[in-house]
């Protein structure tokens, strides 16, 4: 009898075998198509591998492990797309880490307090561990992202290569302080909260076992290849369809942020609907952390090599976006307990940064 083989097997295999045939060339828009298809199913099934993992390991590192996937994608296309995109991806790693702390912070946490507000009524998660891993975020924000503004050693909103090289040193020891405190000095903060009436679907479920665990990290890594290496393939494409809708340059970095972390949007909508609202929130803070605190690294390393003024600094109507967010997120975090209306006030914000993205 002949084996199934699975889909988030052959998604991976099949986006690989594509990105072979078309690295280097121009592709049409037929192909673009196809290619963006796969693209998608492979960044589905990298989520997928990165769960079983998670599932084998258990929490927190499971959020932590879904985190770092999805943030090593982010800070590979961000890297790959610098290297080819001259002068106009001066802006796209700012454009694309901040998208990415707008998403999570507002679009993860929004749409997952609403979810659990609307089945169990009032929210639970502890305060101790999402409170730490928001001021954590709003430490990086703040190092990476606001600061580049208002220094003055370097004209415009950059770094000078010394402010450069502390703050890659900076923004990689303070995830690496949070991901200890997360996994070993204080991993009870970050467990799930029980949450009254609800039913954990995967709570009696047995973790798989280390030879399937092992080939869900192999197979990660050929998906994670394959996301990098089409979205390269694609991103010509993307530029031009921002371009043909009449939306500034930048939106780029949104789109790449929006493609890389709908999966895990839909992880931890799915946590907070079985009512384990922490690991949403694990989810959300852990890719902001990461996005910021691996980007700045990785940037300032490729920026030994890449040509071209690297901005950082924020504009004035994101630096009030980012303020009302953390502010909003502080009110949100600090009583452990949420409701609907907490989820809809995040989710307008996000409303508000997409507008202003298009529009500014």
């Amino acid at each position: 009898m002949i084996k199934r083989v699975s889909w988030n097997v052959l998604a991976p295999l099949i986006a690989l075998v594509a990105l072979v045939f078309t690295w280097g060339h121009e592709i049409g828009p037929v192909v673009g198509a196809l290619e963006a298809v796969l693209l998608g199913g492979a960044v589905l099934a990298a989520v997928h591998h990165a769960e079983v993992v998670a599932h084998r390991v258990g929490e927190p590192f499971g959020s932590l492990v879904l985190a770092v996937a999805v943030t090593v994608i982010e800070v590979a296309l961000i890297v790959t797309l610098m290297t080819s995109g001259g002068d106009k991806a001066a802006t796209l790693a700012r454009d694309t880490v901040f998208a990415a702390v707008m998403i999570t912070t507002n679009g993860i946490v929004g749409l997952s307090l609403l979810l659990g507000s609307r089945r169990y009524g009032v929210t639970q998660f502890n305060a101790h561990g999402s409170g730490s891993a928001l001021a954590t975020v709003a430490t990086l924000a703040t190092l990476g992202l606001v600061l580049p503004t208002f220094t003055t050693t370097h004209p415009g909103p950059q770094f000078s290569p010394g402010q450069l090289a502390f703050a890659a040193v900076a923004s990689l020891a303070l995830y690496l302080m949070f991901v200890f405190t997360q996994t070993v000095r204080h991993r009870d903060f970050f467990l799930p909260v029980v949450q009254k009436g609800a039913v954990d679907d995967d709570s009696h479920a047995d973790p798989p076992s280390t030879k399937a665990a092992w080939s869900s990290v192999g197979m990660l890594l050929i998906a994670l290849v394959a996301v990098v290496g089409l979205a390269k393939v694609e991103s010509p494409i993307i530029e031009r369809m921002v371009a043909a809708a009449g939306f500034p340059h930048s939106f780029v970095g949104v789109v790449i942020a929006l493609v890389v972390l709908l999966p895990e949007t839909l992880a931890a909508g799915r946590a907070a609907r079985q009512g384990r609202m922490q690991i949403s929130l694990n989810l959300a803070y852990g890719s902001a952390m990461a996005s910021i605190g691996l980007t700045i690294p990785a940037i300032a390393l490729a920026s030994i090599w890449v040509r071209g003024p690297l901005l950082l600094g924020l504009g004035p109507t994101q630096l009030v976006l980012l303020a009302l967010t953390m502010v909003v997120s502080v009110l949100t975090v600090v009583p452990g307990r949420a409701t609907r209306l907490e989820g809809e006030v995040h989710l307008v914000l996000l409303a508000a940064w997409l507008f202003l993205a298009i529009s500014p």
